[in-house]
């Protein structure tokens, strides 16, 4: 059917969705819409013939001349086909470009007026050059991408039209409509060669990309999937083996714990570093041991582990008192952190530094410190330490490294907010290893603990949460930097009644029980326990005393075990000496009648208060002052003191002026083998030289402390609670103390001050007046 017949120009027209046909190109397309339908019913009933223009918008359901392309293809309807859903299916040939010039009013369907735009011949030879390189492009094209057959560049290869080569070419390329529009407005040949081999060598560039992109993933997974295979066959080797732990088994379960483990990025990312460094080491390598071992560290640490408060002042009290009698200080510290907590919801953990003599319940405070609060309790002891690295822990290169104690304490919490127990930090020494005592001045440090840093760890751990406390029995051992981050707590030790209560509350019912006895087959009569406190221990704690109580279950333990009843005993004081043989101290230390030169001084030891008798003998001699009974510099100096005051003072006390160069005068202070120091004998020192030079005798019932001044003044001391018990103990009842004191004595309990006298005295004439028994002159020497 030749052209002649539709150069009316007057054509239906079809608008498609997302395709776009070119002349000489034969397909199907699905028809659906009414419009369409009725467009194509026309052209069926004229000559075939309709206009095919694609829409610049696929969803446009119904499309207005705004949304067509203005350029489309004539083509010719070979086929039609109703399908079974309504749609129908027709077979349409393109047979040349046409414009629409345009629209006619028509409502059933969309009508236009047409110009044909048929291509135009040339023999120019620059065509068959650029024909040359577009088919070469194409074939490159094909081989790239999977979407066109090698079989149809063979067919695109027999056509010698330029222009519908361009055409067919387009046709097979996944571009965008937009793009294929443009080729199909190109009426010039050239110009749309030159359009496609710019299309081509776009997709030609993108393919190559996909390509390389694909490759890349492929290795990748080849990569992975090769790796696993192998992992796979290395498990199956060992299992042969019988290599339980096996590196890949060791790996694999490294990573498992790395998963469950609640860590902080940093540390995560640490690990995940370690077993990866881990899996790449031969099996024989030594480093692969130091390297697991530290794995296990950073995965066993608390990084986020914290247990919940019990922050119940009145349950947290109950459990302090029912662990310890007295101790209120302590107490009273525990109690004052709760009450904060409740209100502020987060408080650094103090440092608390509890100082007393041995026996007196520091270790154990801390126990039930943790037990009040609900926290885990870890305790290291630092006696002896004087080694740096056994707080900071060595560096991974040495062999055998490990963490500090601090670490190594945190593991065993097992929580980040534990409370942790240094004990005996006055026991610490340094040699050539460093300064122990200076590493802990980071931990015990509330302003920098929260990034302490381990040598072996390497990564900073917060301890800002850690509730410290530290013992230790006396303070001037902990170097000052140490001691200016604590919170310091003395405990003094306990009176004669403190004792008798901790004695039946828990010593006793503790050690039946330890020795399997009923409560009801032994009870010690309270005169009996009151005789083992007086003259079976002389101490400020009750480490001795509980020795003592171990030692009467056992001896009740025999004798029941013996007895073929098995009657209870009732012990009473007779029994006690019985089993625990004669006294060892005679209780009240106090001389039994007044002395000349003979006067009871109070000391202060590192195991608590003591009584001490000092003793001046005056001898004939040239003026030779003799000082015996191991003392220190300071006591020396003292006693120099007192010398040269009762020089000053002879005439007032009716001494020979010339004492000193016709006498010598002997100083001793018994109990040779205890080194003594400190000033505070001072006045005992000087009471006892006048006592023998003057032949006055000195009260048997008063003892005393204090400093003396060449002019006679009576300086302050320390340690006063703590001489102030021994003082009771020993059965004085007078104590001469210095003024300044007088503000200490409300740290004395109540049942001490009730039951003594102290004077406080700024002079040593008061001294005297209160300590000589005689006041009339005697023959002086």
């Amino acid at each position: 059917m030749g052209p002649a017949k539709w150069k009316g120009r007057r054509l239906p027209l079809l608008p498609l969705r997302g395709l776009l046909v070119y002349p000489s190109m034969v397909l199907h397309l699905d028809v659906g819409r009414e419009k369409s339908v009725r467009a194509l019913d026309r052209a069926m009933l004229d000559d075939h013939m309709i206009l095919l223009c694609s829409q610049s918008e696929v969803n446009i359901e119904e499309p207005t001349q705004e949304d067509i392309y203005r350029v489309g293809t004539i083509a010719r309807v070979r086929q039609m086909l109703k399908l079974p859903n309504g749609t129908i299916r027709v077979l349409v040939e393109g047979v040349v470009r046409a414009e629409v010039v345009d629209y006619l009013p028509n409502d059933d369907f969309y009508e236009v007026s047409v110009k044909e735009l048929p291509e135009t011949e040339s023999n120019d030879p620059e065509i068959d050059a650029l024909m040359r390189t577009v088919l070469n492009q194409f074939e490159h094209y094909i081989n790239l991408s999977k979407k066109v057959t090698p079989e149809t560049h063979a067919a695109v290869s027999d056509i010698d039209e330029p222009g519908r080569l361009a055409d067919v070419i387009t046709s097979h390329l996944s571009l965008k409509i937009k793009d294929k529009q443009d080729i199909l407005e190109t009426i010039d040949v050239k110009a749309r060669l030159e359009k496609l081999l710019d299309l081509l060598n776009n997709e030609r560039e993108v393919l190559e990309l996909e390509r390389k992109i694909s490759q890349r993933v492929k290795k990748q997974m080849e990569k992975t999937q090769k790796e696993y295979y192998l992992r796979e066959q290395m498990k199956a080797i060992q299992k042969e083996l019988g290599e339980k732990e096996g590196r890949a088994g060791e790996v694999e379960e490294l990573r498992n714990q790395l998963a469950n483990a609640n860590l902080p990025e940093k540390v995560q990312e640490k690990v995940e570093k370690e077993i990866d460094r881990l899996e790449k080491m031969p099996s024989t390598s030594a480093e692969g041991g130091v390297i697991r071992n530290y794995i296990d560290w950073l995965l066993s640490l608390p990084w986020n582990d914290v247990t919940d408060d019990i922050l119940d002042i009145a349950g947290a009290e109950a459990i302090l008192n029912e662990d310890h009698y007295g101790l209120e200080k302590p107490k009273e510290r525990v109690l004052e952190y709760l009450a904060v907590q409740q209100l502020v919801k987060k408080l650094k953990g103090p440092i608390l530094c509890l100082v007393g003599p041995p026996g007196v319940g520091k270790t154990s405070m801390a126990r039930s410190i943790a037990k009040s609060l609900g926290r885990q309790f870890v305790r290291i002891s630092l006696g002896g330490v004087r080694d740096e690295a056994e707080i900071r822990g060595h560096r991974r290169t040495y062999v055998g490294a490990m963490p500090g104690r601090i670490i190594q304490g945190m593991k065993t919490a097992g929580s980040l907010n534990p409370v942790f127990l240094l004990d005996e930090i006055d026991k610490m020494a340094m040699d050539f290893r460093g300064d122990p005592a200076s590493a802990l001045l980071e931990v015990l440090d509330p302003e920098q603990n929260s990034t302490f840093s381990d040598h072996f760890i390497e990564t900073p751990f917060d301890l800002s949460n850690v509730m410290f406390v530290t013992t230790a029995n006396a303070i001037h051992n902990i170097p000052r930097p140490l001691l200016d981050r604590m919170e310091v707590l003395y405990i003094p030790g306990y009176t004669e009644l403190e004792k008798l209560q901790i004695a039946t509350r828990y010593l006793l019912p503790k050690q039946k029980k330890d020795h399997g006895l009923e409560p009801e087959q032994l009870t010690v009569t309270e005169d009996a326990l009151q005789m083992v406190v007086r003259e079976y221990t002389r101490e400020s704690g009750v480490r001795n005393l509980e020795q003592q109580v171990a030692s009467i279950c056992r001896k009740a333990a025999k004798t029941i075990v013996s007895d073929a009843e098995r009657k209870p005993i009732e012990a009473d004081s007779a029994t006690i000496k019985e089993w625990l043989g004669p006294p060892k101290f005679r209780y009240g230390m106090a001389e039994q009648s007044d002395q000349i030169g003979a006067v009871t001084g109070l000391a202060w030891t590192e195991v608590g208060g003591d009584t001490l008798v000092i003793e001046v003998t005056v001898l004939p001699g040239t003026g030779k002052l003799t000082l015996t009974g191991k003392l220190g510099d300071v006591m020396k100096e003292s006693a120099q003191a007192a010398f040269s005051f009762t020089r000053s003072r002879a005439a007032e006390l009716n001494i020979a002026p010339d004492f000193h160069e016709k006498n010598d005068i002997h100083i001793h202070i018994p109990e040779g083998a205890i080194p003594k120091d400190g000033p505070s004998a001072g006045i005992t020192m000087a009471t006892a030289l006048i006592s023998a030079l003057t032949g006055r005798k000195v009260s048997r019932d008063v003892a005393m402390t204090g400093e003396i001044t060449l002019r006679g003044r009576v300086l302050p001391i320390g340690g006063l609670k703590e001489k102030s018990l021994a003082a009771h103990r020993a059965g004085i009842r007078k104590v001469l103390l210095p003024k300044d004191n007088e503000r200490d004595l409300r740290d004395i309990p109540e049942s001490i001050r009730a039951d003594m006298e102290f004077i406080p005295v700024a002079h040593m004439d008061e001294v005297l007046s209160h300590a000589l028994v005689s006041q009339a002159p005697v023959e002086a020497h």
